[in-house]
């Protein structure tokens, strides 16, 4: 027995009430910079980190 749409879509509500609309793009780019950075960290590639030391 898994999740279903409904069980899903009262998640997204829960979550659109406690945030609110202009949060969730935040956290939704948050949320995607951390998978890319573990990716990367899993394939064991250099952060390409912006510093002032490559200007």
């Amino acid at each position: 027995m898994g999740i279903g749409f409904k069980e899903i879509l009262i998640i997204l509500v829960i979550v659109l009430l406690l945030f609110g609309g202009k949060k969730i793009p935040e956290l939704m780019r948050g949320l995607g910079r951390g998978m890319k950075e573990f990716k990367d960290a899993s394939k064991g590639d250099a952060p390409a980190e912006k510093s002032e030391e490559n200007k």
